[in-house]
């Protein structure tokens, strides 16, 4: 940081001029190609996703080019490439001689949300040239220009190292948590294998709103919960769940009747994700396909069977009944005559504490980690951001 200021204070003392995206740099539109007109290659075919639509045999932009993704659910999306590629449904972005294109892409990525937020269309969205030419950018002298582009590439391979570590000690930890629960249903004493149907009251789901009520009126208050709001174990409202009024709501109730100690299970679309519901729900109910099932607590434990359901012996048991494509979906009655290990219950809540524990364990080591990369994320955006705040040395434009 000693030589930036240094050439901070030599060269722009007293801040540095904006301009505007079109003054420094050469904005162009992509050629339209699709994949049945190309043969095969080594360039990447940048287009409205995150990712290459696919690589053919050649190229229209060469060196350092900034791409951003022109429509679909990506459009503005901002990448740098240092090699070749071939831009299609996307418009590419290079800095003229006063400037560095590393640096407009680090300029870029520092604004990737007021990008987005320029998307037009009400069917399939889209961002033009001409919605972000006329943003303005702090530009100061080249060799600062230069300077903050080597800080940031070393921050950057810095960060995305610590955060492949971090990601592959969150997998370690997961898979190590689904072996020694699996173990634990590998019972050495005689266990037999009954229908889940023969230790349950009642096996229901909630509404489709599209036959019963209508979602998300002025007067929606209650939570309508589906296979998105099942979250490791728990249900979780989001900020896109979407609501329900009242009436919509005792419709539902009256349909799948939600208790405490009742098992949640996405039956359509994930299918597989399991909650234990912990306390009568008030102001919540779930959408038709999501199952909710009422054990007989003389002899199945709630708890037990949400683990049980995820482990992967019964796992690959019920996903050979899924049927649909493309979202697929467990029927109810093969679902129903699923065979479970039912040991006693006093054994089902030994199995039970220890998992209760493991899991304790294990999940605060798991938010640890995604907090942690979350966090390193953060420091990122914040360094990135510090270090292009300049002040500025022009008037309001």
């Amino acid at each position: 940081m000693s030589k930036l200021n240094d050439l901070i204070k030599e060269l722009c003392p007293d801040g540095v001029e904006y301009m505007q995206l079109k003054e420094i740099s050469i904005m162009k539109r992509g050629t339209t190609i699709t994949k049945k007109d190309v043969i095969e290659g080594e360039f990447p075919v940048i287009s409205g996703g995150k990712k290459p639509a696919y690589y053919c045999n050649e190229y229209n932009r060469d060196q350092e080019t900034i791409t951003v993704a022109g429509s679909g659910a990506g459009a503005g999306y901002i990448q740098f490439w240092s090699s070749p590629i071939f831009v299609c449904d996307a418009f590419s972005i290079k800095a003229i001689e006063s400037s560095s294109t590393k640096y407009l892409f680090y300029c870029l990525s520092n604004i990737q949300e007021y990008i987005y937020s320029t998307k037009k269309g009400s069917g399939v969205p889209h961002v033009h040239i001409s919605s972000i030419e006329k943003k303005l950018l702090p530009i100061p002298p080249l060799k600062v220009q230069e300077e903050i582009v080597r800080i940031l590439d070393n921050f950057t391979e810095l960060t995305a190292e610590l955060t492949a570590e971090l990601t592959a000690e969150l997998t370690a930890r997961k898979k190590q948590y689904e072996y020694y629960r699996d173990g634990l249903f590998e019972f050495k004493v005689e266990t037999k294998y009954e229908r889940l149907e023969e230790h349950i009251i009642s096996l229901k789901t909630g509404l489709n709103p599209r036959k019963n009520f209508v979602l998300d009126t002025d007067d929606s208050n209650n939570y309508y919960v589906t296979v998105r709001e099942i979250i490791e174990g728990n249900v979780v409202f989001l900020d896109k769940t979407s609501r329900v009024n009242d009436k919509a709501l005792n419709l539902i109730n009256n349909r799948s009747n939600l208790e405490e100690g009742d098992v949640l299970f996405s039956g359509t679309g994930t299918v597989g994700r399991t909650a234990v519901i912990k306390k009568q729900p008030s102001n919540w109910n779930i959408k038709e396909g999501v199952y909710v099932i009422k054990p007989n607590a003389k002899s199945l434990n709630s708890k037990y069977l949400s683990y049980v359901l995820n482990t992967n012996k019964i796992i690959k048991l019920y996903s050979k009944k899924i049927v649909g494509s493309p979202v697929g979906s467990l029927p109810m009655s093969d679902f129903k005559k699923m065979l479970i290990p039912v040991p006693s219950l006093q054994e089902q809540q030994r199995i039970v504490n220890i998992l209760d524990d493991f899991n304790t364990l294990c999940n605060d080591i798991s938010q640890g980690l995604p907090a942690e990369i979350k966090a390193r994320k953060h420091q990122y955006e914040y360094y990135r951001n510090t270090l292009l705040d300049f002040p500025r040395l022009d008037k309001e434009r």
